[in-house]
């Protein structure tokens, strides 16, 4: 275990220095290359509907335009035919149409009509004309809100006739289309350039509703054979008015769409007096979605403006969810994962030290128990010698010998339930003087304060008491039923404590007694006073056999190995 602990480096790692912050720091890590890693997915969603939303929209344009190309070539061929007719009748005008076969071609269109120039001179004229060929109640009318000036135009365009002849359409006839603004614009343009041209965004009456439906109409003069250039004399136009959202759905093809909403708006709408952009169509009600795609396309020399917008997706694509939730799984996982590394680290690094401890523990009590075993051996040595020396027979020095270690013997054992720590003065005196406190006549008086001794110096405190009673027992007041002995000790000083051993009524001492010396009385000059560091001051007086002791209180650190290892 040492050379393993030696080979161990104990060096603290860096990871063990942050024991929570290395899970933390490896959350965020892997949650960060998570995140990074959504955005590109969603960057690349985003990216891919957005050419997908382009590609929608080029598409809806070219069907747009190609469908406008459709109906333009439509009216460009009646206006050919109607500029070599000398009058636009009613018959001739139907049969040409019909003739056409637009149904299912003419898509988006509300149908052909003839708007005829007319001057204001010659309306009764013509409102009469019309009477007589058919058409009841023909009367020429202007638009609701139209001007002074508008009244003092030279001319005016009345719509003459219109196919199909459905019920919608019948209602227009005999309205002035040059009365209004947006219409009387465009047919001035048309006549400037002998091109078709379309209107911007106007109300569609005849849908029989008070505001109208929006739409635009697209209009071809017709000028006289003989001046068929622009400037020369208009006979009128040839139109075809569009309802904007059946034009723009007749247009699409909703398969391609995939939800997406198109909407179709004028870009020269007049709205309070000012140039704007007016919605005339849209596919579908408005959704939350910022991808938009916009497009201008030309329909009849007038520009609209063709907006795309991709329908709306949640705020994470499955994919990017899925991503988003294995991440924080995979996150979660490695921080549970190096939170248990760091906190085994710590562990480990704790039993290592724990075993450091107790190795030096198990090296430092080796050496202190070989330490007090060789003084343990030198004590018995010197007790053996004394007692040999002492002894007139074998049996004599067997007995004496034997008392002398169990002296030793039992205040060991007091040690040992210590853990070698201290031991309290009471239960050395106690464990020595046991053997004859247990006889009722012996009159014995033991009492002090709580003082705790050092193991070494507990030793030699009980081999002394040992001493003093064997002696007593033998020659002193504990031979005797009348003697008593008292054992009283106290604090001489603030690391010193005095013990009092006193005989009284014993046999008398003999003075010879005095001056021989025993092997009790150098043991206890000499061995003891050697082991306690002080003097022993031993009296034979007349009364009785009377010692004191000195003995040094240490504090436990002094002699205490384990102590705060143990705790810690």
């Amino acid at each position: 275990m040492e050379r393993l602990l030696a080979q161990k480096k104990l060096t603290t790692r860096w990871y063990e220095r942050f024991p929570r912050g290395v899970p933390v720091g490896i959350f965020t890590l892997t949650m960060a290359v998570t995140v990074l890693s959504v955005f590109a997915i969603e960057r690349a969603e985003y990216q891919r509907k957005t050419a997908q939303i382009e590609q929608v929209a080029q598409e809806v344009a070219s069907g747009i335009e190609r469908q406008s190309n459709v109906n333009v070539a439509y009216l460009r061929s009646s206006a050919a035919l109607f500029a070599t007719q000398q009058m636009v009748e009613a018959p001739l005008f139907r049969t040409f149409v019909r003739q056409l076969h637009l149904d299912g071609r003419f898509v988006g269109s509300d149908g052909i009509g003839w708007a005829m120039k007319v001057r204001r001179a010659d309306v009764p004229v013509v409102e009469a004309i019309m009477r007589d060929g058919g058409v009841k109640d023909f009367t020429i009318t202007s638009a609701p809100q139209t001007s002074v000036q508008g009244n003092a135009q030279q001319s005016v365009v009345p719509i003459m006739f219109v196919e199909p002849q459905s019920e919608r359409n019948q209602r227009v006839i005999g309205f002035d289309m040059f009365s209004e603004s947006a219409r009387r614009s465009a047919m001035l343009k048309a006549e400037r350039s002998g091109q078709p041209t379309a209107s911007g965004r106007v109300a569609l009456h005849y849908e029989g509703e008070a505001d109208g439906q929006p739409g635009f109409i697209i209009y071809m003069p017709v000028f006289t054979i003989s001046e068929d250039r622009p400037g020369g004399n208009l006979r009128g136009y040839v139109f075809s008015p569009f309802n904007a959202q059946r034009f723009l759905q007749s247009a699409l093809d909703a398969e391609r769409l995939e939800g997406a909403v198109v909407r179709l708006h004028d870009r020269g709408a007049v709205v309070d007096g000012k140039q704007a952009v007016a919605l005339m169509a849209q596919t579908a009600p408005d959704h939350a979605s910022r991808r938009k795609v916009t497009r201008q396309i030309e329909i009849a020399a007038h520009t609209f403006v063709l907006e795309v917008e991709a329908p709306a997706t949640p705020m994470l694509s499955s994919i990017s969810a899925l991503t988003l939730l294995f991440g924080l799984l995979v996150a979660t996982l490695l921080l549970v994962l190096a939170r248990l590394l760091t906190q085994q680290a710590m562990e480990d690094r704790i039993a290592l030290s724990w075993f450091e401890q107790q190795s030096s523990i198990r090296n430092s009590l080796t050496r202190e128990l070989n330490h007090r075993v060789k003084n343990t051996l030198a004590n018995v040595l010197s007790i053996i010698s004394l007692t040999r020396r002492r002894s007139d027979s074998v049996p004599e020095f067997a007995d004496s010998l034997e008392g002398r270690i169990r002296a030793l013997s039992a205040t060991h054992d007091l040690l040992t339930q210590s853990d070698w720590g201290t031991t309290p003065v009471s239960a050395v005196v106690l464990a020595e003087i046991a053997p004859y406190a247990q006889d009722e006549q012996r009159h014995l008086e033991i009492g002090g304060p709580d003082v705790e001794l050092a193991p070494n110096d507990a030793l030699s405190l009980g081999l002394a008491i040992h001493e003093l009673a064997t002696n007593a027992a033998k020659y002193g007041a504990l031979s005797v039923e009348s003697g008593s002995v008292k054992i009283s000790w106290e604090m001489a000083g603030e690391d010193v404590a005095r013990i009092e051993w006193a005989e009284r009524g014993g046999p008398p001492i003999n003075p010879d007694t005095r001056r021989k010396r025993g092997f009790g009385t150098e043991l206890i000059e000499k061995i003891v006073a050697h082991e306690l560091r002080h003097p022993v001051d031993l009296k034979f007086e007349p009364e009785g056999v009377r010692c004191s002791l000195l003995i040094p209180v240490r504090r436990r650190t002094d002699f205490a190995i384990r102590q705060g290892r143990d705790q810690a």
